[in-house]
């Protein structure tokens, strides 16, 4: 920096030196000045250049957003068709089975009716045989009766031909 000026005689040799001073002064000032103006200057670029940097660094990660959103949506697009018919499926599974379940309730409805004829007409066949049977085995008790009977009095009336009794037999 400038140095402070020393204490002469004479006027005129002062004046010399302070403005030799002075001048130095403004010359190291000039200097410092264009140093600073240069440093200010390679600063002013580098913000620039960190500024551009940041800028299209911006751009790319938008444009690479935009990109990655976009593959996103087609994905969603897709899972949503995806789950759409999924869900169409699974309602058209449903469907098919509660008509399986009705067809079978219904199937089985129908053979328990059948069941339930049959057995009526069983029952009823059963009856009509074991009536008949009854039926068939009386008239054939009846019939045996009477030729019992009469194969009996044939018998006794043949004791009694021979002259024995047939209530002591």
């Amino acid at each position: 920096m400038c140095n402070s000026v020393s204490l002469c005689p004479c006027p005129s040799v002062l004046r010399r030196d302070v403005a030799r001073q002075a001048q130095a002064c403004s010359q190291e000032l000039q200097t410092r000045l264009s140093t600073l103006e240069h440093k200010l200057g390679a600063e002013r670029e580098d913000r620039r250049d960190i500024n551009a940097d940041l800028t299209r660094q911006y751009k790319t990660m938008q444009t690479e957003m935009g990109v990655k959103v976009h593959q996103l949506e087609i994905e969603v697009s897709k899972l949503q068709q995806q789950l759409t018919l999924c869900q169409e499926a699974l309602q058209r599974e449903r469907e098919s089975r509660e008509q399986m379940v009705l067809e079978k309730d219904a199937t089985i409805t129908e053979l328990q009716g059948k069941i339930d004829n049959m057995e009526t007409d069983y029952e009823k066949i059963l009856h009509d045989t074991l009536d008949s049977l009854l039926s068939r085995l009386a008239e054939k008790r009846l019939h045996w009766q009477d030729e019992s009977t009469e194969l009996q009095l044939k018998h006794k009336e043949r004791l009694l031909d021979f002259g024995l009794n047939p209530l002591d037999i």
